[in-house]
């Protein structure tokens, strides 16, 4: 068997003006999806989504540029996968995409699960948390985030993340006030629903400290990205100081990035993505965390596709926990894809096909046209 194409198709849609929300300082108004297609000549198509804040059209020139090395190779070959490099966002977006993909198609020769080539008894369904809490603001109504926890109880989910709220100094928010509605979130929820807190690398060491002696005494599961990204030193202090565990690295393609986190206690939990690092590079730092003591929980914020991808990896994990679902991408996300596999209770069952086990919907780049542009806009208030 020989590959004969590699291709990108971009997708798009536009929020609707109701469903856009703020967070910080951004309005996010549009959803994109770059998914990565590899043909053969024995008529077998994979796909695979690479991370869009890569940049979808910058995506498409590195698939374009590596698809003069993959064409006519025989996809069963490792060694034919490009390598991400931890310094060129796009580009390791691009061949997350890339090695999706080619799990897809291996999974699809082998007529097994990409979960059954990764490990040899993996889950066969695994538990999702709802992610979002990024529609309150601090001005208008932030018991907003009350509301959506909520719901999402109402819809079977045992898990939620939620991030810090519109930017704090519009409304001179304090690490007390901000406290005060997770205190009251989690007094609302009252154990029916493991809580995680997204900082989203906004706050300082001395706020984040505070905040996470508060979220390890309320029982959280983790405390996700509190403080700028590069300050290991200050994750490793963060880390030692609460029993919780401090979470980061989504934005990490390569396992040599984990390595200082990872010397120095810095994570308590790694979240790659494999559309941002690929599949076998995020099955690579799981095995080396996991050998720190540390679990793997993967950043997966985009589309069905990506989830799919990401929800193979944690069903053979040795540890396996929880796989993020993003709760705000709107029709696009399962749109996708020609059928959406089974969710229930906040359950996703791996479809019964092999690779991923899931196509693209027909005519997606109709239903879905590229729109052109930034995801967002800048908010000033």
């Amino acid at each position: 068997m020989k590959i004969t194409k590699v291709e990108t198709v971009l997708l798009s849609r536009m929020h609707e003006p109701h469903e856009q929300w703020v967070t910080s300082t951004l309005r996010i108004v549009k959803a994109d999806c770059p998914v990565v297609v590899v043909h053969t000549d024995e008529g077998l198509t994979a796909i695979g989504e690479a991370c869009a804040y890569g940049g979808p059209g910058l995506i498409r020139e590195w698939v374009d540029w590596y698809s003069r090395t993959l064409v006519g190779q025989d996809p069963r070959s490792t060694a034919i996968v490009p390598h991400t490099n931890g310094r060129t966002w796009a580009h390791d977006c691009a061949v997350a995409g890339i090695d999706c993909a080619l799990w897809d198609l291996r999974g699809q020769i082998e007529g097994k699960r990409v979960s059954t080539l990764l490990a040899s008894s993996p889950l066969e369904k695994v538990r999702l948390y709802a992610s979002s809490g990024c529609r309150y603001d601090w001005r208008i109504r932030p018991e907003q985030l009350i509301d959506e926890a909520l719901e999402y109880i109402e819809q079977g989910f045992t898990a939620m993340k939620f991030r810090i709220g519109t930017h704090w100094d519009w409304d001179g928010v304090t690490v007390d006030r901000f406290l005060g509605l997770v205190r009251e979130l989690h007094q609302t929820v009252a154990g029916r629903m493991e809580l995680m807190l997204d900082g989203n690398q906004r706050l300082s060491e001395e706020q984040a400290l505070a905040i996470a002696k508060e979220l390890d005494r309320l029982g959280f599961a983790w405390f996700e990205e509190p403080i700028p990204q590069a300050d290991v030193d200050g994750y490793a202090r963060l880390n030692g100081a609460v029993d919780l565990p401090i979470s980061g690295g989504e934005q990490y393609t390569t396992l040599e990035q984990f390595r200082p986190y990872l010397e120095k206690g810095a994570y308590g939990i790694v979240q790659p993505d494999a559309g941002i690092c690929g599949i076998s590079e995020l099955m690579r730092i799981a095995e080396v965390a996991h050998d720190y003591g540390v679990d793997l929980c993967p950043h997966s914020w985009h589309n069905g596709l990506m989830c799919l991808a990401n929800a193979h990896a944690v069903a053979a994990l040795p540890n396996p926990r929880v796989l993020e679902l993003c709760m705000i991408q709107g029709p696009l996300q399962w749109g996708v894809l020609a059928e959406k596999p089974a969710i229930e209770d906040g359950w996703l069952t791996l479809p019964e096909r092999s690779g991923l086990g899931v196509t693209l919907t027909d005519r997606a780049a109709e239903k879905y046209p590229y729109v052109e542009g930034n995801y967002f806009i800048e908010v000033v208030r």
